[in-house]
């Protein structure tokens, strides 16, 4: 009996390990990245067992990985109080540093249509992934135009345009280009005529912006 309280704890204190050092959960002790976009949407960064029992008490009843399954601490006590809390958590992998894929997106569709609401998106940082699933929310979801769309991509959420998560600014503002033009609805410009390929082989980002986010801070 001794040995497998010994060992359940020293696999809780490997799990917060992973998450604090390896995963730099430090750094996101000091600030959450927490805010509400509205009445159905949160976002934040990769948030502790104890913020997690906070959200439940404010009505949250969805959380969205957009990390996917890691298997690694953060996930594991993610996952555990979750369940210790009755709030339901749906894994979705999203990239910061490429152009949505289609598929995602009509994913994305999928989800907001068949979800529990209110929902917290949440990636590493809460900054870039974060962004641009808050943005297809607003554009899918509420119908929003793009511009309402790109404040989710924004130095207020700590996102940083001049970096690789750029394109995801391009992203929804070629998709503003086009509306102005056309009127095309977002989902059958998606279908019709947006090229993911295309958009990342236009983009550039800055060279020392990028050194700074991806060694410095660390975002995925």
């Amino acid at each position: 009996m001794k040995k497998q309280v010994d060992e359940i704890n020293f696999n809780r204190f490997s799990a917060w390990f992973d998450m604090l050092i390896k995963d730099h959960g430090f750094l996101r002790l000091c600030y959450n990245n927490f805010h509400k976009v509205n009445k159905n949407i949160y976002r934040s960064n990769m948030p502790t067992p104890s913020r997690i029992k906070n959200y439940s008490k404010i009505g949250i009843k969805t959380i969205i990985n957009l990390r996917g399954v890691r298997k690694d601490g953060g996930w594991l006590l993610e996952n555990e109080a979750c369940k210790k809390y009755s709030i339901k958590l749906i894994d979705f992998r999203a990239r910061s540093r490429a152009a949505p894929e289609k598929e995602m997106i009509f994913n994305a569709k999928k989800l907001f249509n068949n979800i529990e609401y209110p929902a917290l998106i949440h990636c590493k940082s809460g900054a870039d992934r974060a962004g641009i699933m808050c943005a297809l929310y607003m554009l899918i979801y509420e119908k929003k135009n793009a511009e309402v769309a790109n404040e989710q991509l924004s130095w207020k959420y700590l996102h940083i345009k001049w970096a690789k998560p750029g394109v995801l600014d391009s992203f929804v503002k070629e998709y503003g280009i086009e509306y102005k033009k056309s009127k095309l609805k977002f989902m059958d410009w998606v279908k019709k005529k947006y090229d993911p390929i295309t958009l990342e082989k236009n983009f550039r980002s800055v060279w020392w912006v990028n050194r700074l986010v991806d060694d410095i801070l660390k975002r995925e």
